[in-house]
């Protein structure tokens, strides 16, 4: 489950990625992940939740807060604290199900490079730092994904409407 980007940020971010993340690593667009695994027996009740909350739900605030140095990559963190109380809602209604990684109050980011050396990281990293100014960020809904041998096939995307 991700969360999902503003047409021009998503064009920023997935721009970026081209162009710092090593291009035989790179199968998949920029993206902001919500939970990395759930159940696929449980689609029809995680679609039937995120079609609820979502409908309610008014776009959330976001605000790209900085960067975060990865060891072998660089992402830029994301301040949304609505986006994550729903998705820790989400994490709530599936405890039994969520796999280890999804259990913990995850670090809402955009990885734009990563499986580098730790000196090309670093360099970015200080590039980008010295770039960087806090800015809005919008997220518009919600995506669930299949992955299937490194990539992914959308299984639906779902828009904030709440007002």
């Amino acid at each position: 489950m991700t969360a999902l980007m503003g047409k021009q940020d998503l064009a920023w971010a997935d721009g970026l990625r081209r162009r710092h993340y090593p291009p035989d690593r790179n199968r998949i667009g920029a993206h902001i992940t919500l939970f990395h695994h759930l159940p696929p027996q449980a689609l029809d009740e995680i679609k039937s939740a995120v079609v609820t909350l979502t409908a309610i739900m008014p776009k959330p605030e976001a605000m790209l807060s900085g960067l975060i140095h990865l060891g072998n990559g660089v992402a830029y963190r994301l301040h949304a604290p609505e986006l994550l109380d729903l998705r820790m809602e989400l994490a709530d209604r599936f405890a039994g199900l969520l796999v280890a990684q999804d259990q913990q109050t995850p670090r809402l980011h955009i990885t734009v490079q990563n499986k580098v050396n730790p000196g090309e990281a670093q360099l970015l990293f200080e590039q980008l730092s010295g770039e960087f100014e806090p800015r809005p960020f919008t997220i518009r809904g919600i995506g669930l994904h299949y992955y299937a041998d490194g990539l992914w096939q959308d299984i639906g995307a779902w828009s904030f409407r709440g007002r």
